[in-house]
């Protein structure tokens, strides 16, 4: 085989497998990390899903883990550091947001719901409206809490693994804003 062919079938192979591995983290136009750093630990993209209501897109949600799970519950169960990222696709208000929000901590948090409440609303204060391309991110890291992140500002941290798997449950709880989001975040 000729140089030039070699070097061709290489750059093509390449291309391809950049491509492929682009694809992965790519959903609507929203582009998502492959990895993020939590507390000195690594965490890998698990997955994205698309929050849709009815037909409208809002926001690209990607979860990460220190290592690849299809299993919620297991993911629940563990004391691991773990972050769940949104990117919106257009602009939600704050009340539409937070009725989101508020919607799935009730359907969702079971027996927590009592005991969180208070750091809920807490977390429901500092959510405002969100621009199209805003990011927010929520980060826990066992022994640290969960930091809250909105538009690459840390606005704040609630201790416990209770209060994440508060937050947590509205995307991995038994009912997720939308089935679609929730396989895609599994990576199922």
């Amino acid at each position: 085989m000729k140089p030039f062919v070699r070097r061709l079938l290489a750059v093509s192979l390449l291309a391809l497998s950049l491509a492929a591995v682009a694809q992965a983290a790519v959903l609507s136009g929203v582009t998502m990390p492959d990895q993020l750093t939590a507390g000195g630990h690594t965490l890998v993209l698990n997955g994205l899903g698309m929050r849709k209501v009815t037909i409208i897109k809002v926001y690209v949600g990607g979860l990460y883990l220190p290592a690849k799970s299809k299993d919620a519950a297991a993911i629940m169960a563990a004391d691991a550091p773990r972050a769940i990222r949104m990117e919106f696709v257009r602009d939600v208000d704050k009340g539409r947001l937070t009725g989101g929000f508020r919607e799935g901590f009730e359907k969702n948090a079971g027996a927590r719901v009592a005991s969180q409440k208070a750091n809920f609303e807490k977390f429901l204060a500092l959510v405002g409206d969100q621009k199209k391309g805003a990011v927010m991110t929520f980060t826990y890291v066992p022994g640290a809490g969960t930091v809250i992140n909105i538009g690459g500002k840390d606005v704040a941290t609630f201790e416990g693994k209770e209060f994440a798997d508060a937050l947590f449950s509205l995307w991995l709880g038994p009912v997720p804003p939308s089935g679609e989001l929730r396989k895609g975040m599994l990576g199922l």
